[in-house]
């Protein structure tokens, strides 16, 4: 029997696409503070990637424009955010990575801060790691919170990891079966644990000559790497784990999609979540392989969803670098004036793209020595105008009630004329975190403007 060429099989797959993952629209719509702009520039050009058809041309401010739409800054802070802007947020971006810094705020709180302002974080607490919730962890990006409806979408993952590290591998999991047997009936017949809970119990009993508490702690993790076992919620920042028959409804369990399929709605969500990119942005935003995420784009490719593009500035070995735009995609036309990310925010968590989209090189110095920090310990990018334009590192002095701004520094000389609205956000961020007055130190080519945008405020060494 003859196989179908690459090319009719895409076609095929146009045509008859597969049903729709529950849980997201496959394209969603942007905001209504978005407009849709004309991109009337575009060429013909062959190669593999464009196949010889008309190719769009982007200047790099209407590819920042289209990146804040998608990423869902394209909408106005609503004066009171409910449930339903962080709803409206994880739309928009997919996932939300799982960070335990808490110099300032965690991680995963800051993406609806940056958008929809100064929320309650009891809400996101509520709505992510409650029991039963819309939500669920698993390794999408890295950690992350993903909506609970898309389990069966990373099975092929899931798949994945158990041939890599699953007891026919010959690894850790193999030499510790009598561990991982343990650990599953004790959820079994308990229900969701904490790991402590789990270590409590060992400790009432003798377990044997086996038992040693970092491999139970091992084996929830390859466990939960499987979806054998699901995080059912968080007391603080601790899991409580549960066997996912226990956390995941069965119709989001039971019918796992082929991995070419689960592959492919990944490109194009990531492509709506990021309105333009290269393969390499988009492979990067799921952790899928160049290869599986460019078979997955020439797809959506035929499917009329990824429109081959060419950015400005975008280029490599003195030629445009290929990129996509989803069909879908609209410049933003209301922006924040500023807003604070962090450094794990899709926005720019891939610092190729950074360094291509905003010409902002940056690296988490946590582990550098403090003597040689060029920064500070846990800098977080600033956005205005559509643009990165500086950085600060800032702690919460919650003894003293202050926001200490540790460092801060702009990107260029113009970035300056900024100052008063990133200083009306850091104001904005004290108040989030219920912190009385600020501090600015003298580190940084931005202190001296914010402090004086920021009448009251402190210094300090």
């Amino acid at each position: 029997m003859s196989t179908p060429s690459q090319p009719a099989a895409r076609a095929e797959r146009a045509r008859n696409p597969p049903p729709l993952v529950a849980g997201r629209a496959r394209h969603p719509k942007i905001g209504s503070c978005a407009v849709r702009q004309p991109f009337t520039q575009s060429r013909t050009v062959g190669g593999s990637h464009y196949a010889g058809v008309v190719v769009d041309s982007l200047s790099r401010r209407q590819a920042q424009r289209i990146t804040l739409a998608a990423q869902g800054f394209g909408r106005r802070r609503p004066p009171t955010p409910t449930a339903k802007h962080l709803h409206a947020v994880m739309r928009d971006i997919g996932v939300l990575q799982i960070d335990s810094v808490n110099v300032f705020a965690r991680s995963h709180y800051m993406p609806m801060f940056s958008r929809v302002g100064a929320y309650d974080p009891a809400l996101l607490d509520a709505a992510m790691f409650g029991e039963g919730g819309d939500y669920v962890e698993y390794w999408a990006h890295v950690a992350t919170l993903v909506p609970v409806s898309d389990w069966n979408l990373w099975n092929f993952r899931m798949v994945a990891n158990r041939e890599k590290y699953g007891e026919h591998a010959g690894g850790w999991v193999s030499e510790n079966a009598a561990t991982m047997q343990w650990v599953r009936e004790e959820l079994a017949a308990r229900g969701p644990l904490r790991p402590a809970e789990i270590e409590d119990d060992a400790h009432q009993g003798a377990r044997g000559p086996w038992w040693d508490w970092n491999r139970v702690k091992q084996a929830l993790e390859y466990m939960f790497l499987f979806g054998e076992v699901a995080v059912a919620g968080r007391r603080g920042f601790e899991r409580r784990y549960g066997l996912a028959e226990q956390v995941i409804p069965a119709a989001h369990r039971d019918s796992p999609l082929p991995r070419t399929d689960a592959i492919r709605e990944l490109m194009s969500r990531a492509l709506a979540s990021y309105g333009v990119a290269t393969t390499a942005d988009l492979a990067d935003y799921y952790r899928i392989t160049i290869a599986d995420a460019s078979s997955a784009l020439a797809d959506l490719r035929d499917a009329g969803i990824a429109i081959p593009t060419e950015v400005e500035g975008w280029s490599r070995n003195n030629k445009p670098l290929p990129a996509w735009r989803h069909r879908d995609a609209v410049a933003a036309r209301a922006i924040p004036r500023a807003a604070l990310l962090t450094p794990f925010d899709p926005l720019v968590w891939f610092r190729d793209r950074a360094a291509r989209l905003y010409d902002f090189d940056y690296r988490i110095e946590i582990y550098t020595p403090a003597a040689k920090r060029k920064f500070g310990y846990y800098s977080l990018p600033v956005l205005a105008d559509g643009d990165v334009v500086g950085r600060v590192d800032l702690k919460a002095d919650r003894a003293r009630s202050t926001l200490l701004v540790q460092s801060a520094w702009w990107e260029a000389d113009a970035a300056a004329k900024h100052a008063e609205a990133v200083a009306d956000e850091l104001r904005l961020a004290a108040r989030w975190q219920g912190l009385e007055s600020i501090s600015v130190s003298s580190w940084g080519t931005a202190t001296a403007d914010l402090h004086a945008a920021l009448p009251g405020a402190a210094r300090h060494a």
